[in-house]
């Protein structure tokens, strides 16, 4: 999962880059007033969205595995825990039926 953070971030670190160049030379208009270095984030944050969901696919999908298997192993380990709550409360209703009043 970090991985695919990271990688994330270096796309949209790259594409940060290629756009504050592009609004350097003039290629793309700047923003209106002080909203430059704003407009220059969001229009990054356009460009690298659908470049991360082309290019990481692969890695997104290890990383969707490894947070199923995360998920599946708590959900067991919560459900051992609620058997064993079960078994204790039986036993101890068994131990209290048991015991003469």
């Amino acid at each position: 999962m970090l991985r695919y953070t990271l990688m994330r971030l270096g796309v949209f670190a790259g594409s940060l880059l290629a756009v504050w160049g592009l609004v350097y030379f003039g290629v793309l208009p700047r923003g209106l007033g002080d909203s430059n270095g704003m407009w220059i984030v969001l229009l990054a944050l356009v460009v690298s969205a659908p470049i991360s969901f082309v290019v990481l696919r692969k890695e997104r999908d290890r990383a969707s595995v490894s947070v199923v298997q995360r998920v599946d192993r708590m959900k067991a380990n919560l459900e051992a825990n609620r058997s064993q709550e079960d078994e204790a409360v039986d036993a101890a209703e068994a131990q209290a039926q048991s015991q003469p009043s």
